[in-house]
């Protein structure tokens, strides 16, 4: 079975990717916009750097349209999380997400809402088990 690739994305990478996820294709001055908006002030060469190495990394696709290029995501935001959780648990448990979950569990606070969710998908590992 083929290993899949860790893509590294540091943080200000990954603030270019949520403008992607979050508002779809977008010009480099769309997305800069979208970085000021979270009140990161950047400059449109530096947002076109970023994008020229998320494109570099094959996480981003780039489409000239009229005047501006159009960049996209090639990756989700969920094949990312995944990703960097896997690496997480790795590296910090040597591969066990219980010891993981129990820490979140114990240490963070959660919505009536997100208690809910929790159960249900406890009570569906549950199932599966059975």
């Amino acid at each position: 079975m083929a290993k899949k690739v860790q893509i590294e994305l540091g943080e200000a990478e990954l603030e270019v990717m949520r403008a992607l996820w979050d508002h779809g294709p977008q010009t480099v001055r769309d997305v800069m916009e979208r970085l000021h908006e979270r009140g990161r002030t950047v400059a449109y060469t530096t947002v076109l750097t970023f994008l020229t190495r998320l494109e570099q990394k094959g996480v981003v696709a780039s489409d000239k349209r009229d005047q501006a290029y159009v960049y996209k995501s090639k990756i989700s935001r969920q094949s990312v999380t995944m990703s960097r959780i896997k690496a997480l648990v790795d590296q910090l448990y040597d591969g066990a997400a219980a010891p993981m979950l129990a820490q979140l569990i114990e240490n963070e606070r959660f919505t009536p809402d997100e208690i809910t969710h929790l159960r249900k998908l406890i009570d569906d590992l549950d199932s599966k088990g059975s």
